[in-house]
């Protein structure tokens, strides 16, 4: 056992040898790597065009890693900048509507220099399907300048939308122009004569008063502006009410009626209103 280990021994020391001095002499005689070292390339050529390739392969992957990475940090600046604008452009449209409410007060304050306003805003609206009513934040006790029952609640524009009928500490209920217990003298357009607009229950859902009993006298027509008469002294002359929607006769033949929609919406989307304190009508 021990002589044939040697001799096995003894002959993979040769074949090693003899492969040895194969190397030595071919790289010699042909100036290369020698027959071995060409199969040896040759076997090895795949796995090395293999390992090029995997190595292209991972260069290109951590390439779009990185440009993605690039992309993402560019789309969160521009999310950045387009948020900053989008607040700003908020920002400057909140402050064109003030710009544009105190305009519209300084033109109506004008054009009705006696009159005395206590600013207001709206809480919230009345439930009821048979009234049309709103809430205001001031009161009694709350207010800088003293209000009562019967004052009138206006939009920055001189629009008539309803009446206080309800005063507690720090807020007050106002009646809308839509509501069945309002009644008030206007005038229609350039026609001389006070006629009576006023809430009807058949119309409140509908969003629309009623310009009721008046005679052929009275040249009314659709488009015509409604506008207080000042009548009895509890208004102020021009308030704007609304427009004219259409004109109709009554069945019995007798007089005509009109429809008339608010010149404002009475609708939730009523925010600041002033309260008409006191007035000189001209």
């Amino acid at each position: 056992m021990k002589t044939l280990f040697t001799r096995r021994t003894i002959i993979i020391a040769a074949v090693a040898l003899l492969i040895a001095v194969i190397t030595i002499v071919s790289v010699n005689l042909f100036d290369s790597g020698g027959p071995i070292t060409i199969v040896g390339n040759a076997l090895s050529g795949p796995f090395r065009a293999l390992s090029s390739s995997v190595a292209r392969t991972f260069e290109s992957i951590y390439s779009s890693i990185y440009r993605y990475e690039d992309l993402l940090r560019r789309y969160d600046e521009l999310m950045n900048d387009y948020n900053s604008i989008g607040r700003a452009a908020r920002e400057a449209d909140e402050l064109l509507t003030e710009v544009n409410m105190l305009r519209a007060i300084l033109g109506f304050a004008e054009r009705h220099g006696g009159l005395v306003l206590e600013d207001a805003r709206v809480e919230g609206w009345g439930s009821s399907n048979f009234a049309s009513s709103f809430r205001i934040n001031k009161g009694y006790a709350n207010s800088e300048k003293p209000i009562a029952r019967g004052n009138c609640v206006i939009t920055e524009y001189g629009v008539l939308i309803g009446l206080i009928t309800d005063i507690s500490a720090i807020s007050s209920t106002v009646v809308s122009v839509l509501d069945t217990t309002f009644s008030a003298g206007a005038l229609v357009g350039d026609t001389e004569g006070s006629v009576t607009v006023k809430g009807d229950f058949s119309l409140m859902s509908e969003g629309l008063l009623l310009l009721d009993h008046f005679d052929d006298d009275h040249i009314v027509l659709p488009g015509d502006t409604i506008v207080t008469s000042g009548a009895g002294g509890i208004l102020p002359v021009g308030l704007v009410i609304g427009e004219v929607v259409e004109v109709n006769r009554h069945s019995t033949g007798v007089g005509r009626y009109a429809t008339v929609a608010p010149m404002r919406a009475i609708d939730l989307t009523i925010a600041d209103v002033f309260i008409v304190i006191s007035f000189g009508n001209d």
